[in-house]
C-alpha cells in the first residue's frame, strides 16, 4: 500500500461515505461508527511511511502536496482517536434528533477535511482543506438551529471567511517573496533570500491570522463560548479536542519551517500566547456556564502551546525541550478535552441546560463520572503523576533554559523572567477554574431540595454502559500517560518531533526538586485564587454569579458594531460619494456645452443607506447564513484581487 492510497482512504473516504449515510437514517451511527474506525486504522497505518511524500500538480492552481512526517503521523491518528470516540458516544446522545443523519454527514466531511491538514506538505494545501474544514465544521455548530446557534454560527463563520482572505494574501506574498510554500522548502529559500526580512515577517503575520483564529488566540477568541456551548457535545469535544489542533499545525508550520531562530517571530507568538493564557484563564474564573468555562479552559490550554511555540524560535537549534513540550501539550490537551466536554455531554443530556447554578450537585452519588472528570482535571491542572504535568513542565523548563542562556551571554532578561511568573499564575487559574468546577457538581448540593433529590434519583441509568466504558477508559490515561511519561510521552514526542527537526537527547528527571518546585508554585496559586476570589466573588449565598463587565465583552462592544455599522457607512458613504461624482460630471457637461445651470446636486434617495438587517433565520437559518458566508467570501475576494494588482503594480 502506498502513502496516496492510504491519504485517499483518510481524505475520500470519510466525504464520499458521508453522502450515503445522509440517506441511511435508522443506519447512519453504525455507519459512521465503521468509517471512523477504519479511519483510525487507515492512520495508524501512516506510520509506515513517514518520510514519502507525492503531488497532485494543476489542482487547485498551485496543486495539492501531501507528505507524512512523524508529527503528521501522530496528529491523523490523535483526529482518528478522537473522531470515533465521539462518534461512539453521539449514538445515545442524538438519537431522539431528527437531524441526526445530517449531522452525521458534517461530522465525516469535517474529518476528512481535518485529514487533509494534517497531511498537507506545503502551506497553500494546508489553507486549502482548512478552510474546507472550517466550513464543513460550521453546521455542527448551529445544529440545534436556535437563534443563539444561528448567531453562533455567524460569528464562527465570520472568522473562517475573513481569517482565510487574510491569510491567503500572506500565502501570496510568500510565494511572491519566495517562489515555494512547501514546508521542506520554505527554511532554505529564506537563507538564501537576499531582499528585506521585513517583507516575510508580515507575509508570516498574514498568513497566521486564520491559524490564530481557530486557536483562539487573543484578541480572535469571540467565537469561541458561543459554539462551544451550542453544538451538540460530541462536537464541543471535537471543536476543542482536535480542530483547534489544526491551527496550531499550522503555527507549527511558520514557526518550524520560516522562522525557526526568528527572535521577532519567536516573542509575538511567546507574547500572544502567554496573553492568551492568562485571558482564557481569567475568563474561566469568572464564567458560570459549564461547557463555556471548558472553552475558556481551551483557550488558556492552547496558551501555554503557543508559548512553547514561541520558545522553539527563539531557541533555535537548542529548542529540544520546548518542541516536545509544545508536542506533547497538544496531546495532552486534546485527550482532557475530549473526556472533559464528554462529561459535560452526560451532564446537558440529563438535565438540559448548564448554568452553574443548575448543574449544581448533579454529580453527588455518581462516583464513575467522578472519576471520568477527575483525572482530565487533575491532568489539565499539572498535578505531579498526571499528563498534563510533563508537558507544562517542559514548558516551563524551556523558558528557564532561555533566561539562563540569555544571562550567561550577559544579556538582559527580565522580559523573560515575568513571562515565567506569568505562566505560573496561568497555571494556578487552571487549578483554580478547575476546583470551582469540580466542587460545584460533584461535592456541593443543589440549592433546590426538590432539584437535588432529583438528581440523587438518577444516580444509576444517568448513562449509558457504554458511555461510561469510553469515559472511565479514556480517564484511565491520564496517570497512565503522567507517571509513565518515559515510556510513554517521550516515545510519542521522539516520533512526533521531525518535523521540527530536533528533540531532547538526554534523560529528563520529571519528578527532581526543581521541576517538582515549579508546579508547587502554580498549584499554591491556584488554591489561593479559589478560596480568595471564587468563593468570596463567583460563588455567593445566592449561588454563583459571572461578574465580569459587559463592556468587556469585545464581540458585542466592539467587532459586531465596527462589522454591521461602521463599516457598512463607511462603504456606503464611498460608495455615495463615487456615485455623486457621476451627477457632478453630467452638471458639468450640461454648463459647459449646453449652457445649462443647476447650482444643486441631488444624489439619489436611498432609504437602506448604510443600514444592515439580519434576515429572520426562521426555517431558512442554513439559507440564510450561506448566504451571509458568502456575501463575506465576496468582500474578502475583491479584497485579495485588489492586494494582488497592488502588490504587482497595476494599480500604482
Amino acid at each position: 500500500m502506498e502513502l496516496k492510497i492510504l491519504s485517499a482512504v483518510l481524505i475520500l473516504l470519510p466525504m464520499a461515505s458521508a453522502v450515503f449515510i445522509y440517506h441511511t437514517r435508522k443506519l447512519a451511527h453504525l455507519l459512521t461508527s465503521c468509517v471512523l474506525a477504519v479511519e483510525l486504522a487507515a492512520a495508524v497505518m501512516l506510520t509506515g511511511f513517514v518520510g514519502e511524500a507525492f503531488e497532485l500538480p494543476g489542482v487547485c492552481g498551485l496543486g495539492l502536496n501531501f507528505s507524512d512526517t512523524g508529527l503528521q503521523s501522530w496528529l491523523c491518528i490523535l483526529a482518528g482517536f478522537l473522531w470515533l470516540v465521539s462518534g461512539l458516544f453521539s449514538g445515545k446522545y442524538l438519537k431522539q434528533d431528527s437531524k441526526n443523519n445530517r449531522y452525521y454527514l458534517f461530522l465525516l466531511l469535517t474529518e476528512g477535511a481535518i485529514m487533509g491538514v494534517f497531511l498537507s506538505a506545503d502551506l497553500f494545501t494546508t489553507l486549502v482543506f482548512f478552510e474546507t474544514m472550517s466550513f464543513a465544521s460550521y453546521p455542527l455548530v448551529i445544529h440545534h438551529g436556535t437563534q443563539s446557534a444561528i448567531r453562533a454560527g455567524a460569528s464562527y463563520l465570520s472568522y473562517a471567511v475573513i481569517g482565510g482572505m487574510v491569510s491567503l494574501m500572506g500565502l501570496f506574498l510568500l510565494w511572491t517573496l519566495l517562489g515555494t510554500l512547501r514546508y521542506t522548502e520554505l527554511a532554505e529559500a529564506v537563507s538564501s533570500y537576499n531582499g528585506d526580512s521585513k517583507g516575510i515577517f508580515l507575509a508570516g503575520c498574514l498568513a497566521l491570522v486564520t491559524f490564530a483564529a481557530k486557536v483562539c488566540m487573543f484578541p480572535l477568541h469571540t467565537w469561541l463560548p458561543g459554539s462551544y456551548g451550542e453544538a451538540p457535545s460530541p462536537a464541543t469535544a471535537l471543536l476543542s479536542g482536535i480542530i483547534t489542533k489544526a491551527g496550531v499545525f499550522g503555527i507549527f508550520g511558520l514557526t518550524a519551517k520560516l522562522f525557526e531562530g526568528s527572535h521577532q517571530w519567536g516573542n509575538l507568538i511567546l507574547i500572544c500566547g502567554i496573553i492568551t493564557a492568562l485571558v482564557g484563564g481569567t475568563l474561566a474564573l469568572f464564567n458560570t456556564n459549564l461547557k463555556q468555562t471548558i472553552a475558556y479552559s481551551s483557550m488558556s490550554q492552547i496558551g501555554f502551546i503557543l508559548v512553547g511555540t514561541g520558545m522553539t524560535a527563539l531557541l533555535g537549534e537548542e529548542n529540544g525541550l520546548a518542541v516536545w513540550g509544545s508536542i506533547l501539550h497538544l496531546t495532552n490537551h486534546s485527550f482532557i478535552k475530549l473526556v472533559l466536554l464528554l462529561v459535560g455531554g452526560v451532564i446537558v443530556y440529563n438535565v438540559g441546560q448548564l448554568d452553574y447554578d443548575v448543574v449544581r450537585g448533579f454529580g453527588r452519588g455518581k462516583p464513575a463520572l467522578a472519576f471520568a472528570f477527575l483525572m482530565p482535571a487533575l491532568g489539565v491542572m499539572g498535578v505531579p503523576g498526571w499528563n498534563g504535568y510533563i508537558s507544562k513542565t517542559m514548558i516551563h523548563e524551556a523558558i528557564v533554559e532561555y533566561i539562563e542562556e540569555l544571562e550567561h551571554l550577559g544579556e538582559a532578561a527580565d522580559l523573560y523572567h515575568v513571562i515565567e511568573w506569568l505562566f505560573l499564575i496561568a497555571g494556578g487559574m487552571t487549578v483554580g477554574y478547575m476546583t470551582k468546577l469540580f466542587v460545584c457538581i460533584f461535592l456541593e448540593k443543589n440549592t433546590n431540595p426538590t432539584v437535588q433529590a432529583k438528581y440523587d434519583t438518577q444516580n444509576k441509568g444517568y448513562a449509558s454502559k457504554l458511555w461510561l466504558f469510553l469515559l472511565d477508559g479514556c480517564a484511565l490515561m491520564f496517570p497512565v500517560l503522567g507517571f509513565g511519561a518515559h515510556a510513554t510521552q517521550d516515545k510519542i514526542a521522539a516520533f512526533a518531533q521531525d518535523f521540527f527537526g530536533s528533540g531532547v537527547e538526554e534523560h529528563i528527571d520529571y519528578f527532581s526538586v526543581g521541576n517538582l518546585k515549579g508546579a508547587g508554585i502554580s498549584l499554591a496559586i491556584g488554591v489561593v485564587l479559589y478560596v480568595g476570589f471564587v468563593r468570596t466573588l463567583i460563588r455567593t449565598k445566592d449561588g454563583y454569579r459571572n461578574r465580569w463587565p459587559k463592556m468587556l465583552d469585545l464581540e458585542n462592544r466592539l467587532y459586531v458594531p465596527l462589522l454591521f455599522t461602521v463599516l457598512p457607512f463607511v462603504g456606503a458613504f464611498c460608495a455615495r460619494f463615487v456615485g455623486s461624482l457621476f451627477e457632478w460630471a453630467s452638471k458639468l457637461v450640461n454648463k459647459v456645452l449646453f449652457f445649462r445651470y443647476n447650482k444643486y446636486v441631488t444624489p439619489g434617495e436611498d432609504h437602506y443607506f448604510a443600514r444592515y438587517k439580519a434576515e429572520d433565520p426562521g426555517v431558512r437559518g442554513y439559507r440564510g447564513q450561506l448566504a451571509y458566508g458568502l456575501a463575506l467570501f465576496g468582500t474578502g475576494f475583491v479584497v485579495v484581487i485588489a492586494f494582488l494588482l497592488i502588490s504587482n503594480g497595476f494599480l500604482f
